[in-house]
């Protein structure tokens, strides 16, 4: 590879890592602020079990992001963006729950 090529390469990934890590610090802020307002019963004592209540929130999610798109709406309430955040945090919480991190408190008593 030239040099200039591999200075490219470099940059464009240092650029792209640099843009994930503030995304996802983004994310962990908000993730925190709404498990504040919300603990962590919403999801563990979701009708259907937790892995089931992040499953339905996820598609009304999916459902609204293609409402908008599909009609071409502006949001009114959130933004696209925030719905996105929203679902990445959703599949967070998912991995935390499969992995036994989501309220251990819950889950032993």
């Amino acid at each position: 590879m030239l040099d200039s090529e591999k200075f490219k390469q470099e940059f464009v990934n240092s650029a792209f890592e640099a843009a994930l890590a503030k995304k996802f610090k983004e994310a962990q802020d908000m993730l925190i602020k709404k498990h504040r307002d919300y603990g962590p019963k919403n999801i563990s004592q979701s009708p259907g079990g937790p892995l089931n209540g992040l499953c339905v929130r996820i598609w009304d999610k999916q459902a609204r992001i293609n409402n908008l798109l599909e009609s071409g709406a502006n949001p009114e309430n959130e933004s696209l963006r925030d719905s996105f955040m929203d679902m990445a945090n959703y599949a967070i919480i998912g991995m935390m729950v499969i992995d036994g991190d989501w309220d251990k408190d819950y889950r032993a008593n």
